[in-house]
């Protein structure tokens, strides 16, 4: 996997870096597809806002967040993503079930 953490009018510190990826280590264990991330952290006056893009095979999954603290942002785009990435995952595998149940069994 392939993780790129950009940051917009801020700098990057190693515990932000850290922070990030760890949150993001909770929610792609759900999901072992996962070829790249691109998270981009910016601050616009008052508002701190944190973005990802998640790359997934045949999908991209995009989530954004903004909040007072950036910490909270990411938490909110940690919780955004997770959310994605389950519902993804279910209707990956629906769509299997559904693909087994449509086999005609043979006499």
């Amino acid at each position: 996997m392939n993780l790129n953490i950009t940051g917009r009018h801020v700098e990057v510190t190693p515990a932000i870096r850290e922070y990030v990826t760890s949150k993001l280590d909770r929610v792609i264990r759900h999901f072992d597809n996962v070829t790249s991330v691109t998270v981009i952290l910016s601050v616009e006056k008052l508002k701190q806002k944190a973005e990802v893009t998640l790359h997934v095979r045949g999908k991209d999954l995009f989530v954004e967040a903004d909040d007072a603290d950036l910490y909270a942002a990411i938490d909110a785009m940690t919780d955004k993503l997770d959310r994605q990435v389950q519902k993804y995952k279910q209707k990956q595998s629906d769509h299997n079930h559904e693909s087994l149940k449509h086999q005609v069994p043979e006499a």
